[in-house]
């Protein structure tokens, strides 16, 4: 499960929703995203919160560390990352010893978007 070889969820996705926060929230640092890479790392970014994640691959979900700043203060956890029958993905993100947070994400299709 370590291969992103037929991995459907990597490339640049806008993170659209949550269930702990607004949408105005999630775009307070700029547009909300999670950017899943081909090799095994990627970032997220919403809010004032802007991680680096550390992937494992399978063909219709990644499964992650993260390790980032939120408001100047160091802050890791885990997660994973569902493709939907709808195309949008569902991302589980929980801070360590802390929160559990619900992301929906849908595909940007921005063809200079790169990851």
């Amino acid at each position: 499960m370590s291969v992103a070889a037929g991995c459907q969820l990597i490339g640049r996705w806008r993170i659209v929703e949550a269930d702990l926060w607004d949408r105005s929230y999630l775009n307070l640092g700029g547009p909300a995203m999670i950017a899943i890479g081909g090799d095994n790392n990627g970032e997220i970014a919403f809010g004032v919160l802007q991680a680096g994640l550390d992937l494992i691959y399978s063909p219709s979900m990644v499964h992650f560390t993260w390790a980032g700043c939120d408001e100047m203060d160091e802050v890791t956890g885990d997660g994973h990352a569902e493709l939907l029958d709808d195309g949008s993905i569902e991302i589980t993100f929980t801070y360590h010893n802390g929160e559990e947070a619900i992301l929906k994400a849908i595909r940007q299709t921005s063809s200079t978007a790169a990851c």
